[in-house]
């Protein structure tokens, strides 16, 4: 996974969008206003910040132990850091950070969702 891809990847959700309220480096990517991702594109190996549902997380800590890791300064419970080295398959990569929107997405009040929806 390239930076440039995961930045294409994470901007082709509906209403994504890049802010930097951290600093001019650390990319943060949201969805009606709440974060769904969190990357330096510069930094390497590049690492992203993503949701993650809590039993998944635990299990994807235990299949992948130094590429998945726990998020940084996130909830770790709900979080978590995903090595993008090449080590891990694009296609896992692209699920988490697709999986990471629509845990997002999800918890948005009903009406934000819906205008999701609209064309």
């Amino acid at each position: 996974m390239t930076p440039e891809r995961l930045r294409t990847l994470c901007l082709s959700f509906n209403a994504a969008v890049e802010e930097f309220p951290f600093n001019p480096e650390t990319s943060v990517f949201k969805v009606q206003g709440k974060m769904f991702a969190l990357t330096d594109l510069d930094a390497r190996p590049l690492k992203v910040n993503l949701k993650c549902d809590p039993d998944d997380a635990l299990r994807l800590r235990a299949a992948h132990p130094d590429l998945i890791v726990p998020g940084w300064h996130m909830n770790k419970r709900h979080w978590n850091t995903v090595t993008a080295d090449g080590t891990l398959p694009d296609r896992l990569i692209t699920e988490l950070v697709e999986d990471s929107y629509d845990l997002v997405v999800a918890g948005l009040p009903r009406a934000a969702r819906l205008r999701l929806d609209r064309p």
